[in-house]
């Protein structure tokens, strides 16, 4: 999950950034007490970055580590730093491999093109 400068997201962008149905960001709503997006006149639901980080966790422990959402509850409950700290390193981890992968193209690109330009020399 990138950082953003956005303040709000709705249920759609949440759903695809998780690639997850937005039903399924619903029901997690009604089953985690911590997830509580902000609603408009029109009743649509916006997340803050805090719930996004939620809806992370939530999602590491359900669909990525297979806790049931009784067990993933526990866990929230008596270790939510431990899991918080943990997710913030993966986020970190995944934003610098992301990085890393990106200078490796490009500077893949631009040994190309150096070679290209020899070569027409």
């Amino acid at each position: 999950m990138a950082k953003s400068t956005k303040i709000y997201y709705s249920i759609g962008e949440v759903a695809e950034t998780f690639q997850v149905n937005t039903s399924l960001i619903r029901f997690w709503e009604k089953e985690f007490d911590i997830l509580k997006p902000k609603k408009n006149k029109k009743g649509n639901r916006l997340f803050t970055e805090r719930d996004m980080r939620y809806l992370h966790i939530i999602y590491n422990l359900v669909k990525v580590k297979g806790y049931t959402l009784q067990g993933a509850r526990e866990v929230l409950k008596n270790d939510f730093e431990v899991v918080e700290e943990k997710i913030v390193y993966l986020e970190t981890f995944n934003r610098i491999k992301n990085f890393l992968i990106s200078l490796d193209k490009e500077l893949e690109q631009k040994l190309l093109n150096q070679k290209q330009r020899h070569v027409s020399r």
